[in-house]
């Protein structure tokens, strides 16, 4: 491949796009074809997962997750461009080149701590890296037709759908899925609102916010959406309750509350005895929804089980003020020593979460989340 016929490529791909993440991998492929034109073919680097012992090696341009995943070893992965954050891997040792940053995903702990993202990582070195290897591959992810069974408000933008499968779909409590409509190109993810059932789930329930100017969410909350053909996907998603005895500490915000209820009465039904605490974060008194779901946790709960709402911009007797990631280090201390975290909302929430919970003590590996992203945070 000659440097010309590089730079004009490129050129089309600017003037047809403004996918900067395919532009930036194919400046990389084309610069190692010129230096290996140059100076002989560059080395392909090796890949040890101390975790699990897989090893593999990885062609110069090639991203980890894309060798991997060609390799067949079962990588955490979903959105495949950075965003999903389901790739979160710790580098133990060598040096990677970031595609895009991966500080549009990670938190400054998380950063800081040596995770990256293995989806837009370019290995520079050989590499030792730390991530959960098969765990997102509990059930295969199949897609299938779907159809809008009907919706119920939860709050004044948060509605609880219903989708049937003619397939039952299996999933772990917290996993999410991927709902498809129109021509099928286009996709939002959202999580499993309920605990799962023995013999798959035929008819998932999930809250979707209603995000103004959202494709979706324009098309749900305004009625058209049962006249649309839906595809469904899933399960995805490497969030769900890890094995321990420790207490948990739950942080919620939004319709984030949906995979931390699947999760929460998964537990109460496998009679999971561990100290909880549910923090909920809404802006007033109108964003709290599901009192009777999390009040039938709590019933069925086999250790100790406390909800705490949090309203930030609303002063009233009943909650605590302020943001809900404030209240993280006191409810830690009234959990004990040894506590999880597990957190489903907004970026800034998780973020602040992040920060909250390893000053209190807690470390990024036992700190569990589902970032919520929507048209605006993923732009």
């Amino acid at each position: 491949m000659s440097a010309i016929y590089c730079v004009t490529l490129i050129r089309k791909i600017i003037c047809a796009t403004n996918m900067s993440t395919t532009l930036r991998v194919f400046r990389e492929r084309c610069r190692m074809s010129l230096l290996s034109k140059l100076f002989g073919k560059a080395p392909e680097r090796s890949v040890e997962i101390e975790s699990s012992g897989d090893r593999f090696s990885v062609p110069p341009g090639t991203t980890i997750l894309e060798r991997a995943l060609a390799e067949g070893i079962a990588y955490p992965h979903d959105c495949t461009v950075g965003t999903c954050g389901s790739c979160r891997t710790r580098l133990i040792s060598g040096k990677v080149e970031a595609i895009t940053p991966f500080g549009y995903t990670l938190s400054r702990e998380e950063l800081e701590a040596g995770y990256i993202l293995a989806c837009q990582a370019l290995p520079k070195s050989d590499l030792v890296l730390d991530v959960e290897i098969g765990s997102s591959a509990y059930q295969e992810a199949v897609r299938q037709p779907a159809r809008f069974e009907g919706a119920d408000d939860l709050t004044h933008d948060i509605k609880r759908v219903s989708i049937r499968v003619d397939k039952p779909i299996h999933y772990k409590a917290g996993q999410y899925a991927n709902i498809h409509w129109g021509d099928g190109s286009i996709h939002r993810s959202y999580s499993f609102a309920d605990a799962p059932e023995a013999g798959g789930t035929s008819e998932p329930h999930f809250f979707i916010r209603h995000v103004p100017g959202g494709q979706f969410t324009d098309r749900l909350f305004g009625g058209s959406l049962p006249a649309e053909p839906i595809e469904l996907d899933g399960p995805h998603g490497n969030f769900w309750l890890r094995e321990g005895k420790g207490p948990i500490i739950c942080i919620a915000g939004g319709s984030g509350l949906a995979p931390l209820l699947s999760l929460l009465q998964d537990a109460a039904n496998r009679r999971v005895r561990r100290d909880c605490i549910l923090l909920f974060g809404g802006r007033g008194e109108r964003d709290l929804y599901a009192a009777e779901a999390i009040a039938a946790i709590r019933s069925a709960w086999t250790a100790s089980f406390d909800y705490w709402p949090v309203l930030s911009e609303e002063n009233n007797p009943q909650y605590r003020p302020g943001f809900v990631t404030a209240y993280a280090a006191q409810a830690l201390e009234r959990l004990g020593p040894g506590a999880h975290g597990y957190m489903c909302g907004p970026p800034p929430m998780i973020d602040a979460g992040i920060h909250a919970l390893t000053e209190a003590g807690i470390g990024l590996a036992d700190i569990h989340y589902d970032k919520f992203t929507d048209a605006s945070t993923g732009a």
